[in-house]
C-alpha cells in the first residue's frame, strides 16, 4: 500500500463528497458575496429620531433643522413630553431622541450652557454612535455660532472670532479602520472565521463518514493505512485546498471591499500554516468522535457566534469573563483572528504577533498528536469487529 495509492484514496474520498464540495468551495464563495452585503454602504446614515422641544423658540427651531440636516439624523418625530419619546425609542419607532430644555434660548443668549439631552439604542453601537454624532454636530455648531455672535458684538473681529471660538480643536484621524464603517471593523475577521469553521466540518464530514461507515461494520482504506499516514495525507491535501481560498479572501475579497492590506505575503503565510494545521486537526478529532458525518456540521455551525463573540474583537478582552476568554484560547480561530487583524489590519510587525502564531503552532501539535491518536484508536476497534468471535 503506498504514498500514491493513499493520496488517491483520500483525493476520490474529498471530490466525491457532495456535502464536503459544497462547504468547502460554495461555503467560501458564497459568504465572500453574501456576509459583506448587509454593510456594503459602510456607515449607517438618516437615523430617525423623535424630538422633545420643550422651549419652543426660534433658536431651538434652528437646532432642529441643523439636526435635521446632518447625513446622520433624520428627525420623524415630534413629542411633547419625554416619556412619550421613550415610549416610541422603547417600541423602535425611532432609534433615538432629543430634547430640547425649557428656556434654552434665554441661557444661550445670557451665556450659560443650557443642556440638551441625548438618548439613542444602543444595542447596534454604531446606530447609537452615528445618532449621537450627528446631535453632537449640531449641537455644537449653533453653540460655536451663539459664542462667535457674542464676540463680534463684544468687538472682536469676526475672522479672529471664528478662528479662536475655542481654544482647542477636534480633529479626529481614524487610524484602523479609515472608514470608520462596518465592513473594515467586522469582515476581516469573520473572513477568518468563516475559513475556521468551513474547513473544520469539511475534516469532521470526511472523518465523521467514515467513522459511520466503521461503526456499521464496514471497512475502508482508513482502516488500513497507519494512522499518522492517513492524517499527514489528509492534512497536506486539505492545506493545498485551502491556500488558493485564503489567498481568494486576503486578496482579491479584501480588493474588492476596499478593505486594508498591510501585511507582506512572507507574514500571512507564516500565520495561515498552523492556522490551518490546527484547524484540519480539530476537524479531525470531531469527525473521530461523532458517530454520523452531518453532526459535525451541526456542532461546527452552532460554535460560529460564540466564537465570533469570544475572539476580542468585538468586545475587549477585559470585558469577557475569564472562564469563557480560557476556553476560547482553545479554538484556532482566536489566535489567528487576532493574528490577523493585527498583521494585514493594524500594521504590526510580526514579532507583535509571535505569541499568537507560536500558539497556533502549540495547538496544531496537540490537537496532531491527539487526532493520530483517535484514528489510531478507531482503527483498532474496526479491526477488533471485523475478527471472527470463536
Amino acid at each position: 500500500m503506498s504514498w500514491r495509492t493513499l493520496f488517491k484514496f483520500e483525493l476520490t474520498a474529498i471530490f466525491t463528497n457532495p456535502s464536503l464540495l459544497f462547504t468547502v468551495f460554495g461555503g467560501v464563495l458564497i459568504y465572500s458575496f453574501l456576509y459583506p452585503l448587509p454593510y456594503s454602504q459602510q456607515l449607517p446614515r438618516e437615523q430617525t429620531i423623535a424630538v422633545v422641544n420643550l422651549d419652543n423658540s426660534q433658536m431651538s427651531r434652528e437646532l432642529e433643522r441643523m439636526v435635521d440636516a446632518t447625513p446622520q439624523v433624520n428627525i420623524t418625530k415630534h413629542v411633547y413630553s419625554i416619556e412619550e419619546a421613550k415610549s416610541l425609542l422603547i417600541k423602535g419607532d425611532v432609534h433615538g431622541l432629543m430634547v430640547i430644555p425649557t428656556n434654552f434660548y434665554r441661557d444661550v443668549l445670557l451665556g450659560k450652557s443650557p443642556t440638551v439631552a441625548y438618548a439613542g439604542d444602543a444595542s447596534y453601537f454604531l446606530v447609537y454612535g452615528t445618532i449621537v454624532e450627528g446631535l453632537a454636530t449640531a449641537g455644537g455648531t449653533l453653540g460655536a455660532k451663539a459664542k462667535v455672535s457674542r464676540m463680534v458684538m463684544s468687538g472682536d473681529n469676526l475672522v479672529l472670532a471664528s478662528e479662536q471660538y475655542s481654544a482647542m480643536k477636534l480633529n479626529m484621524r481614524p487610524v484602523f479602520n479609515p472608514t470608520m464603517g462596518y465592513i473594515n471593523y467586522v469582515v476581516p475577521a469573520v473572513f477568518v472565521l468563516i475559513l475556521h469553521q468551513t474547513l473544520m466540518i469539511a475534516a469532521g464530514i470526511l472523518g465523521g463518514g467514515q467513522n459511520e461507515h466503521r461503526l456499521q461494520g464496514g471497512t475502508g482504506y482508513w482502516l488500513r493505512y497507519s494512522a499518522w499516514k492517513i492524517v499527514l495525507v489528509r492534512t497536506l491535501l486539505l492545506v493545498l485546498i485551502y491556500i488558493p481560498l485564503v489567498a481568494y479572501y486576503f486578496g482579491y475579497s479584501f480588493s474588492n471591499y476596499h478593505i486594508s492590506r498591510l501585511a507582506s505575503i512572507s507574514d500571512l503565510v507564516a500565520m495561515t500554516i498552523p492556522f490551518l494545521l490546527a484547524v484540519i486537526f480539530v476537524g479531525i478529532i470531531i469527525g473521530q468522535l461523532i458517530p454520523r458525518r452531518e453532526l459535525a456540521t451541526l456542532i461546527i455551525l452552532l460554535s460560529s457566534l460564540p466564537l465570533v463573540f469570544a475572539a476580542g474583537f468585538i468586545w475587549p478582552v477585559s470585558a469577557i469573563p475569564a472562564p469563557i476568554n480560557a476556553l476560547a484560547q482553545l479554538v484556532p480561530s482566536t489566535p489567528a483572528i487576532n493574528g490577523f487583524l493585527r498583521l494585514n489590519q493594524m500594521g504590526a510587525s510580526f514579532e507583535q504577533v509571535i505569541n499568537w502564531w507560536g500558539q497556533l503552532w502549540l495547538q496544531a501539535l496537540v490537537y496532531g498528536c491527539i487526532a493520530v491518536f483517535l484514528v489510531k484508536r478507531n482503527q483498532e476497534q474496526g479491526s477488533v469487529k471485523q475478527v471472527p468471535s470463536e
